[in-house]
């Protein structure tokens, strides 16, 4: 097979940017003459996909939200299809992202383009009707959590576990001692006995505005009982640093310092709490939308859990505290003995994590896509000789 093929790779959020340059960068080594156009943010940008649109135009939460900016997103959808004409595109990868990729990839579908879906939406939370669409409009999905593939087999889908692609974000862990100090390093780095706890409030605008005022809260509460605490708070890359004035001078890091650093943390739901269950973090999950959104989500979801760790463990490993329950009190409360070394509450939500750990596969995952993407190109070309 030549080599000289268009790919387009369609991330509308910033861990879906972050798999998305992954998986740009191996598919350059496979194919090193291959041209990538598509949406994503700054990661995906350096990695040489040429974007149509970045995440500020992308990363929008909520029903309520969704309606709001729906004019542009129609209007986005139809410059990608004209860029997709345009370029005469040989393979759609869409990663994630369902409102917007679900719709591209029925379009490319029809068009005879083949579709490899990356981290397949989740279906299985919401509608299964879903699942169905996702089976009919792909030709491959690769999915990134151990359940996930029988389940969309049992739709039809040509489903395939590749592992999880933070395994390749996260280093092997330094062990904790007995007294939890290899986990506390300080804002200046070197090693100290204080405890640090971080904060991730999200990669979207909507979501920081709405969960660092409240997370900021907790952590003044847990300040005023332990003077020792030090704060961190994550920064998506994409996120203008202006949200994040209210934060303490200094404490300000990229989520992956956070992580790697953090005693435990309370975060926002999501890929996060993955990352931080690798680099094993404990955590309270915290996540609040607006009241619409809130209602027709409470109709809609058919999960017991929110954070996808305590999903990939099918059981709470980790306390979640969601819409009004998320109070910078319950936050404060539930994070409390996270920060205690010595706690039973702490060992248990590490035992819990360790589990979660054993659940995601191997690291690989984009060079596993990447071989995937170029079965697809190959039997499309095959099929057209």
């Amino acid at each position: 097979m030549s080599d000289s093929v268009t790919i387009f790779l369609s991330a509308g959020e910033a861990s879906g940017d972050q798999h998305g340059a992954e998986l740009a960068r191996s598919l350059r080594r496979q194919l090193p003459d291959v041209r990538l156009v598509g949406l994503g943010g700054s990661e995906m940008a350096e990695a040489g996909v040429e974007l149509i649109a970045g995440l500020d135009r992308l990363a929008i939460l909520g029903f309520a939200e969704v309606i709001r900016h729906l004019p542009d997103m129609l209007r986005l959808r139809r410059e990608v299809r004209e860029r997709f004409e345009r370029e005469s595109v040989d393979l759609f990868v869409p990663i994630d992202y369902p409102g917007f990729n679900l719709p591209m990839a029925r379009w490319a579908h029809d068009r005879g383009t083949p579709v490899v879906y990356y981290i397949a939406p989740q279906v299985w939370a919401w509608h299964e009707s879903r699942a169905k669409r996702l089976a009919e409009f792909s030709d491959e999905v690769c999915v990134v959590l151990p359940f996930e593939e029988e389940f969309l087999r049992r739709y039809g889908a040509n489903a395939r576990f590749v592992g999880h692609p933070l395994l390749d974000r996260v280093g092997p862990l330094e062990p904790e001692r007995a007294d939890g100090s290899s986990r506390m390093t300080p804002v200046g780095g070197g090693r100290s006995d204080r405890p640090v706890l971080g904060l991730f409030p999200g990669s979207r605008e909507q979501e920081v505005r709405r969960m660092l005022p409240v997370f900021l809260e907790a952590a003044q509460r847990l300040s005023a009982t332990r003077p020792d605490l030090q704060l961190r708070v994550a920064r998506s890359r994409d996120l203008s640093p202006a949200l994040f004035d209210g934060c303490p001078t200094g404490t300000v890091s990229t989520p992956e310092e956070v992580a790697s650093t953090s005693t435990a943390a309370i975060t926002k739901s999501g890929t996060i709490t993955l990352q931080l269950a690798l680099n094993d973090v404990p955590m309270v999950v915290g996540y609040r939308v607006n009241r619409s959104t809130a209602m027709l989500a409470r109709r809609l979801l058919r999960i017991p859990h929110i954070a996808l760790v305590n999903l990939v463990a099918e059981r709470e490993v980790v306390p979640e505290r969601v819409q009004e329950r998320m109070t910078s009190e319950e936050l404060a409360r539930a994070a409390e003995p996270l920060l205690d070394t010595g706690s039973p509450e702490r060992r248990e939500v590490l035992d819990g994590l360790a589990f979660v750990r054993s659940r995601l596969g191997e690291p690989g995952a984009a060079e596993r896509v990447a071989r995937r993407c170029v079965v697809a190109l190959r039997k499309t070309r095959g099929a057209a000789s």
